[in-house]
């Protein structure tokens, strides 16, 4: 992989296989790295996620790692998860921003940090908007090289935010995430980072994994959420509207 010129083709631009990353010149090797990964398979997520060997220039730093990978999520859910939920994910059928049993608050409304209602589309561009912010602030974030360990707190909460969009998308626009997984293998990477590296106790990935999926499923039905209205049991009663969790990415 170099610099594109004038006639290239692009079999011979982007190279079949894994790049070494100790022979990336770049000062955003990381960066490089995973696109590269990205590319020659999105569906391999644990190959992408697991940090490379560098062979003459010592380990690569875990944080840095962390922040890349992170970075790469925020940038990856545009497309094909996010536009295709706003064809679907609208004010008037998600008027809440819910995932199963969960509801979310948004804090992104007023400078006092008031936590308020939001409906689900707004919620998920906020939470994209907030954490592209912090990944690029020079207070949080003053290198991409070197992460300060102060700033190490915030992987956690960036991870269990941009879990909930995943979330969301998986219990109220079923067939559009079916779909975008099959393309992009996005949650399967997220699911694989945040395992490797404990970003996001399991408590808080609302997601079945695949070998329970069919009791897990079972357990959150009552508060499922179908074609942007709330299902009710069978007895006619009100549904359950779950417990609300709120956290806050902060910029200092």
């Amino acid at each position: 992989m170099g610099r594109p010129y004038r006639g290239s083709r692009l079999s011979a631009f982007y190279s079949e296989t894994a790049p070494d990353i100790s022979k990336l010149d770049s000062a955003f090797q990381l960066q490089e790295y995973i696109s590269a990964m990205v590319r020659l398979d999105p569906h391999d997520v644990e190959r992408i996620v697991a940090i490379p060997e560098k062979k003459d220039d010592g380990a690569v730093d875990e944080p840095c790692w962390i922040y890349e990978q992170l970075r790469r999520l925020a940038q990856d859910l545009t497309y094909p998860l996010l536009v295709s939920l706003q064809q679907e994910c609208t004010r008037q059928t998600c008027p809440e921003m819910k995932a199963g049993e969960w509801l979310y608050l948004c804090v992104a409304h007023g400078s006092s940090g008031a936590m308020e209602h939001c409906c689900a589309i707004d919620y998920i561009v906020h939470t994209l908007d907030s954490a592209t912010a912090l990944l690029n602030s020079p207070r949080a974030f003053p290198s991409r090289l070197s992460i300060p360990p102060s700033s190490h707190r915030h992987f956690p909460s960036l991870a269990r935010r941009l879990g909930r969009i995943f979330a969301h998308a998986y219990h109220h626009h079923r067939a559009l995430f079916a779909a975008a997984e099959a393309e992009s293998a996005l949650y399967a990477r997220f699911l694989a980072l945040s395992k490797r590296f404990e970003l996001v106790p399991g408590d808080f990935l609302v997601i079945p994994t695949a070998a329970g999926e069919q009791d897990v499923g079972r357990s959150l039905a009552p508060a499922a959420v179908k074609d942007g209205e709330p299902s009710t049991s069978g007895s006619g009663s009100a549904p359950k509207m779950g417990r609300s969790r709120t956290d806050t990415m902060y910029l200092s």
